[in-house]
């Protein structure tokens, strides 16, 4: 409606210039000068005059895409169901001549009910029309069209190639405009492709960078390492952790510019960090006899003078099931001894 009013008091005409200018009609439809407006409204002014029909409804897929096909980029193909516009009768739905305004709903495709939902007070209901079914208008069977049935459009697949490329993330939008459904006086909508990124099993990404945990001997960790990475390209990177440089438990590292590719310059690169998980050795791993070299390796421990006033404990495992099982329990006595909780009745006969 509103743009219908809009096309009805602006034109769109060419410049001395040869560029677009808006207009407003004067009367007997003669143009005035061009219109000295600023701002958003010149833009809301050529997209309604460049656009006759109001666009329809928009038609979201999910493309399941894993970090590989984001960092190497992908070309997928996708079949859609769309409806399309009836050759046979041209969006008409019949005969020539054949189409009338629905008798029922007077052709507004909707009807309007009164219903009383108590004394003195009624409710007015609105609902599509169950003639027309909402179209405002009606085909006699004898003259609908034999290929579509009257319904104006066709169910037809459509096969598009979506080009997922480098550095593009979960979540993003690819449009294809003007892919959705037709309908008769309606612009065809869009069809907008959403990324969904499956989980990978050794990387996770933050924005540019791609994150991953290695696991690594205590003995790599005092005495250095080689350890290699499998890139998404299929490449191998070979790292290093020098003799002499302790990496401890939860210890990052990066490698520049082997994140993922920055979307639209593939060129450059995050950077991959890498968390390391240091692996200490089981319980009575080495020979008691052994242990006592070991230490002599080691950095000296903290020696601690213990007095008569202190308490000597026993260090045992935490196992945290256990505990929570223990709150539980000490809950279950505790409400006995207080009686029910507050806003729990007993039944009565």
């Amino acid at each position: 409606m509103i743009g219908s009013q809009l096309q009805s008091m602006f034109d769109l005409v060419v410049g001395a210039g040869g560029g677009l200018e808006v207009r407003p009609r004067a009367a007997g439809g003669r143009h005035g000068s061009a219109a000295k407006v600023t701002g958003v409204f010149p833009a809301v002014l050529l997209i309604v005059l460049l656009s006759p029909f109001p666009q329809g409804k928009n038609v979201v897929h999910q493309l399941s895409v894993t970090l590989e096909d984001l960092y190497n980029g992908v070309t997928k193909k996708l079949a859609l169901q769309k409806n399309v516009i009836c050759e046979k009768c041209e969006g008409v739905g019949g005969k020539k001549g054949s189409v009338e305004k629905c008798p029922l709903c007077k052709g507004r495709g909707m009807q309007i009910h009164i219903q009383q939902i108590g004394p003195g007070v009624v409710q007015q209901i609105q609902t599509v029309c169950i003639e027309c079914k909402g179209q405002g208008e009606r085909i006699s069977p004898k003259d609908r069209c034999d290929s579509c049935s009257g319904t104006k459009v066709i169910r037809e697949k459509k096969i598009i190639e979506v080009h997922v490329e480098k550095g593009m993330k979960d979540g993003q939008k690819i449009l294809f405009h003007g892919e959705g459904d037709q309908e008769p006086e309606l612009e065809p909508g869009d069809v907008i492709i959403v990324l969904d990124q499956k989980d990978h099993s050794v990387f996770q990404r933050r924005g540019h960078d791609l994150i991953m945990k290695m696991k690594i001997q205590l003995s790599e960790a005092l005495c250095g390492f080689k350890k290699t990475i499998k890139t998404l390209d299929d490449r191998v990177l070979v790292i290093t952790s020098k003799s002499g440089e302790v990496i401890k438990h939860g210890d990052l590292r990066c490698v520049r510019n082997e994140g993922m590719p920055i979307y639209k310059a593939p060129l450059e690169k995050g950077t991959l960090i890498i968390q390391f998980l240091v692996v200490f050795p089981e319980k009575h791993w080495l020979p008691q006899d052994k242990l006592a070299q070991l230490e002599a390796l080691l950095p000296p421990r903290q020696q601690v003078r213990v007095t008569d006033d202190m308490d000597q404990v026993e260090l045992k495992e935490f196992n945290p099931s256990e505990q929570n099982w223990r709150q539980q329990r000490e809950a279950y006595e505790e409400e006995d001894d207080d009686g029910p909780r507050a806003g729990v009745q007993c039944q009565t006969a």
